[in-house]
């Protein structure tokens, strides 16, 4: 009888709450949201913007890619910031200046007066905020659960946009598009405060936020570095690619700008669905390491040969094909990476390090790739980026094999630094278990372990009874 009631409790803890499930699919459909208007000009943006009376090749980069310098540089602020005044609240507030920028943006004449507009959206940088909202709602054996809704949610909204922004654009122009984003903003804001749950209480999640008194720490292990500079090339390589794709469907192949979501749309649902089988490889093989770099080589390729073959329809379609199948592999691959790489009490902050690399290169992917564009043709921008990618392929090649270990937080309370030393010493003694973190102050330990060798009864019993 006590047997059955105890698998009847593990099975309870096992499910998401309703509250987990609301917070997750709530935060998730904010993300989402704004994502998706950061999105939806890429692929239609170039081909507007050089009718402009102060169009540039570098203006047009910059418009494109501005968002991810201010989204870099404020959202570690924004996420101390919401320590202090509340997650709501700096995310309200981010999501305003995200739609004032919009609204500035659809109101501009002038390339430069979209450039403000684009700063000003990512200058509300709540992407940290949002995460460190979903730790505080959920439980510890849900939050991985909870985040990966939320990652799922950037990556449906980033192919969303691809389809549905040329669309709009042939409907209601790009102007159009921003005035559609401020509306997003708005909902993300009713969202916010009618169906996000209110936590209880806020605190440091080592596992979900940056800590700057670690970042020191994190930014001197070669490892993650690699992995940041795989994200920054891989975010940079995208931006300054769609800078130059919209022109190839255009004016090389003669697809008019409000057929471009026919070519997005089958090669995004193609390429989705050909990484699935890498990926289940990878991990259950433990093969990451050689499917991780044969990707950066797909990437390399298809963007050299895209170079001298971009006139062609079916040459560019497939390699079109296969340069989403290799990103959106890397995509998937790379925060699972960090995860696996960092320390077991560093995961949050290795995280922020890296989203802010994907920032920064986005930001760089635009100018850098306006610049090329202007200077060396669509076939300059498809050179440089294999280029840059013929770099990480050389820092992918010489990082160390995954450790494959899963990360675990497991609530303890009441424990003095005595008993907490104690207990780190035992549960590092637990078949399975590779690192301990035991963290006073939030009332957490922090494992790395390896799933097929834990022994999760013996781990269960050696915590602390609430």
């Amino acid at each position: 009888m006590q047997n059955k009631e105890q698998q009847s409790m593990g099975n309870e803890t096992s499910k998401m709450s309703p509250i987990e499930r609301r917070a997750s699919i709530s935060l998730a459909a904010i993300m989402a949201t704004r994502m998706l208007g950061l999105f939806m000009i890429l692929p239609v943006f170039a081909l507007y913007a050089e009718a402009l009376p102060d169009s540039s090749p570098l203006l047009i980069g910059l418009a494109i890619g501005i968002y991810g310098l201010t989204q870099a540089l404020l959202q570690i602020p924004f996420g101390m910031a919401s320590d202090k005044f509340g997650r709501r609240t700096m995310i309200t507030i981010g999501l305003l200046l995200f739609a004032l920028g919009s609204v500035a943006a659809a109101s501009a004449d002038t390339l430069m007066e979209i450039i403000f507009g684009r700063a000003l959206q990512g200058a509300g940088a709540v992407a940290a905020v949002i995460m460190a909202l979903t730790a505080d709602l959920t439980r510890e054996e849900h939050r991985t659960k909870a985040m990966a809704v939320i990652g799922m949610s950037i990556g449906g909204a980033f192919t969303l946009a691809l389809v549905i922004g040329p669309l709009l654009n042939s409907v209601i122009g790009v102007s159009g598009i921003f005035w559609f984003t401020a509306i997003l903003a708005v909902l993300a804001i009713v969202i916010l405060w009618t169906q996000v749950p209110q936590p209880v209480q806020s605190h440091m999640h080592h596992d979900a936020q940056l800590d700057p008194g670690l970042t020191m720490s994190v930014l001197k292990d070669t490892q993650l570095l690699r992995l940041d500079a795989g994200i920054f090339i891989l975010h940079t390589i995208l931006t300054s690619t769609f800078i130059v794709v919209p022109f190839v469907l255009r004016d090389s192949l003669g697809i008019d700008a409000g057929h471009h979501s026919w070519v997005y749309l089958p090669v995004l649902l193609l390429s989705a669905g050909a990484m699935v089988p890498f990926i289940i490889v990878a991990e259950k093989k433990r093969k990451m390491k050689q499917i991780f770099v044969s990707a950066v080589t797909v990437l390399c390729l298809s963007l050299l040969t895209m170079s001298q073959w971009y006139e062609n329809a079916i040459a560019f379609f497939v390699l079109l094909f296969l340069f989403f199948t290799a990103f959106n592999f890397l995509e998937a691959s790379l925060p699972s990476l960090v995860s696996k790489t960092a320390h077991a009490a560093r995961k949050g902050t290795a995280m922020g390090v890296y989203s802010s690399s994907q920032f920064l290169g986005a930001f760089v992917g635009g100018s850098v790739g306006g610049v090329l564009y202007g200077e060396f043709g669509i076939s300059g921008v498809f050179v440089s980026s294999s280029i840059l990618i013929a770099v990480w392929w050389l820092l992918a090649i010489t990082m160390r094999p995954p450790s494959y270990l899963a990360n675990i937080v497991m609530p303890v309370h009441g424990l003095d630094e005595a008993q907490a030393s104690e207990l780190a010493v035992k549960l590092e003694s637990v078949a399975g278990v590779v690192e301990v973190v035991v963290i006073i102050e939030e009332n957490e330990a922090y494992l790395k372990v390896d799933n097929k060798l834990l022994d999760r009864d013996t781990l269960q019993d050696l915590l602390p009874s609430q």
